[in-house]
């Protein structure tokens, strides 16, 4: 069958052609790669497929993403292509056989569907396997083998040959040329030189362990030194030949393996990179940025914070503080991190001018004095330090910071290639570092402002105030919790505590705009409110100017009544009920007829007020749900808990600010802030008259 278009004929593929093809044929259709036909041979090979499925949904595996692209290009630019190379399927998808292997091509086609891509595959797999049988045969055949085995395995850059004494009976390659030293005929200690000294201990156990007891392979991947007097990663491997049960000589290759070693090495760093973007605060990123090349890249990295990033004027004392150190084993015990500042050297200075890094040499354990806060030259001095590599770290245009990567001990001096992969680690770690550094600035506004409004309370004539709040660690401490006591000019006070969902900047600052408003809500003795009417005012602004998803608050009004007791009025408005502690008495929470809707629910509903006369002595506590819920309990039995501490501390006879700073304290595993306020009438002191004075006097 044909199609016609304009006036050229084009012929159209029948997939059904292909139905007894002993290798594996699909069909998709259209741009979305539609699955419109599959034979039998393909569907032994990889299951059965979804028919009208998207490629992209009809192989999941995640080896069939490259599949898919190939499918976009061959249906985009009409051009066949091939994979020569052999695929493996493991065989995990429903109604697959197992793990094969396979090569296949891509093809432009034309069928009755429309234009699409013909799939062509071919089981690969008994090939494969018998290469894979063939790589895993033993070591013990003829020597013909052997040295044919080993030679096509090893990297043919230098061939040796040698005995079991360390003599070397041949060596076909270019040695000299890449050390710059004359080949010595047998393997000895000054041969041993030419090796890093952080891999002759390793290089001799793996040649120690492949030697003795039944001989094996020797693989071993270390660094040679080249003219320049910088290293380079080598691989050799070697194999025995033995001969009536006794080896006779080894055979290896040695080849020059730095690049694909650095390329591997540069994945694994950048792996470890992506560890910042879960780091909490500024120090900790910085310090996952240390970990991340140690050690493979430096012995030790110190991580010194410049305070304000931007430029930093002429003569100005610039000055850092040490906010992350680490060290590969082996070396002496960092010294621990203060938050001191130290006024910068000049080598530093110049490295944050320039934007360059710079390289120190120097005598084992003797640092340049001043280069470094003393607390970092005597550890090392006490590592035995010989070089010194400072390293900018440039965010947005401003050096943020600066990394210190010590060699210590016998280490070398790094190479242009591990400088080059030590400042590409760094300049990667920019974002994440970033959003750190943003995080903590935005962490620090919303903080001040959050105690810039928790004031100190009033002193209340006839009466014991006093208020505590705590974040719920040091790496959350901007949350949603804010308390207030107002005392009016009619000798009234009002008290206040609330929750406002969100830990952020937004939370802080819709925190101080409600707070605000409620002072001035109640202050205004104009047109008094009860507590239901002031939450329920605050209410229909908090909605209307869209303030805030969701708060809680209990708002009190407490004045004072004749013989020095005290009256309570307040409104619940979804938050925990107040806790009275009688001055006779068990501990009872004021529930009244249960807390209205919170704030920003439904602002037409309307609210209730609650009574309750204190007596002298008598303990009245407003708090957050930060004090009452504990991961794996029932709030029920967090209220019930802080009853029996609170009743337990009152017998103390504590003062109300001690009091609600121990509350606060024996809370255990708390996830969430948590405020207190508290309220406790006194006895007033009896009045005396003036004629009562007079007879005194």
């Amino acid at each position: 069958m044909t199609r016609t278009r304009g006036d050229l004929a084009v012929p159209q593929l029948e997939p059904e052609v292909f139905d007894d093809a002993i290798v594996a044929v699909a069909l998709t259709s259209g741009a979305e790669h539609r699955l419109v036909y599959y034979n039998d041979a393909f569907r032994d090979l990889f299951g059965p497929r979804e028919l009208g499925a998207r490629a992209a949904d009809a192989f999941t595996e995640e080896k069939a993403a490259r599949y898919v692209q190939m499918l976009d290009e061959v249906f985009h630019d009409r051009r066949g292509r091939q994979v020569t190379g052999p695929r493996t399927t493991e065989g995990i998808f429903p109604g697959a056989p197992g793990r094969r292997h396979f090569i296949y091509s891509c093809s432009p086609v034309v069928s009755r569907f429309g234009p699409g891509v013909l799939t062509v595959c071919v089981d690969t797999t008994a090939q494969v396997d018998a290469v894979e049988r063939a790589e895993q045969l033993s070591q013990d055949r003829q020597e013909a083998l052997h040295r044919y085995e080993a030679l096509m395995g090893a990297v043919t850059q230098t061939v040796w040959l040698m005995k079991p004494d360390g003599a070397i009976s041949e060596l076909v390659g270019d040695f000299e040329d890449f050390t710059g030293e004359e080949w010595r005929p047998v393997i000895d200690e000054e041969w041993l030189s030419y090796v890093h000294p952080h891999d002759r201990g390793h290089l001799l156990r793996e040649w120690q362990q492949a030697a003795e007891g039944d001989p094996s392979m020797f693989v071993c991947t270390f660094r040679l030194r080249i003219p320049s007097g910088e290293y380079r990663h080598v691989q050799s491997r070697a194999v025995p030949i033995v001969r009536d049960g006794v080896i006779v000589e080894w055979i290896g290759a040695t080849a020059d393996i730095e690049d694909q070693w650095r390329n591997r090495l540069r994945e694994r760093l950048l792996a470890r990179v992506a560890t910042v973007t879960a780091a909490a605060d500024v120090p900790q990123a910085f310090g996952a940025v240390a970990a991340a090349v140690v050690p493979e890249l430096t012995d030790a990295c110190a991580v010194f914070l410049l305070p304000t990033p931007g430029v930093i004027s002429e003569g100005e004392t610039v000055t850092a503080v040490r906010v992350a150190t680490t060290a590969r084993p082996g070396l002496p015990e960092l010294p621990p991190l203060r938050n001191e500042s130290y006024a910068v050297g000049p080598v530093a200075r110049h490295v944050i001018d320039s934007r360059r890094p710079k390289l120190l040499v120097f005598p084992a354990g003797d640092p340049p004095a001043g280069i470094l806060p003393e607390v970092s030259l005597e550890w090392l001095r006490a590592a035995r330090a010989t070089s010194l590599t400072l390293v900018p770290i440039v965010i947005d245009s401003a050096v943020v910071a600066f990394a210190c990567a010590a060699g210590c001990a016998d280490s070398p001096p790094p190479g242009s290639g591990d400088l080059a992969l030590l400042g590409e680690v760094l300049h990667e770690v920019r974002e994440p570092l970033r959003q750190a550094l943003e995080l903590q600035r935005t962490r620090h506004t919303a903080l001040t402002l959050q105690r810039a409004l928790l004031t100190p309370t009033p002193q209340v004539p006839g009466a014991e105030l006093a208020a505590h709040y705590q974040p719920a660690s040091k790496d959350a401490e901007i949350g949603g919790d804010w308390y207030d006591a107002l005392l009016l000019p009619d000798g009234s006070v009002t008290l206040t505590i609330g929750d406002i969902a969100g830990h952020d900047l937004d939370a802080a600052t819709s925190m101080s705009q409600l707070r605000s408003m409620l002072r001035v809500i109640a202050y205004d003795q104009s047109r008094p409110h009860t507590p239901a009417e002031s939450l329920a005012q605050l209410d229909r602004v908090v909605d209307g100017l869209d303030i805030a998803p969701l708060v809680t608050a209990v708002h009190m009004s407490l004045t004072p009544s004749p013989g020095g007791g005290w009256h309570a009025a307040w409104s619940n408005a979804g938050h925990p009920p107040p806790l009275l502690l009688p001055a006779v008495g068990a501990p009872r929470f004021l529930e009244g007829s249960g807390p209205d809707l919170p704030l920003c629910v439904a602002p037409a509903e309307s609210r209730v007020t609650c009574h309750h006369d204190l007596a002298p002595g008598d303990t009245l506590l407003l708090y957050t749900d930060g004090l009452i819920e504990v991961p794996g309990t029932d709030l029920a039995d967090g209220m019930a808990d802080l009853a029996e501490a609170a009743a337990a501390a009152a017998l103390r006879g504590l003062s109300l600010a001690d009091l609600c700073a121990l509350l606060l304290a024996g809370v255990l595993e708390r996830r969430d802030d948590a405020a207190v306020i508290g309220f406790r009438p006194v006895p007033r002191a009896p009045e005396v008259s003036e004629a009562r004075i007079a007879r005194l006097l």
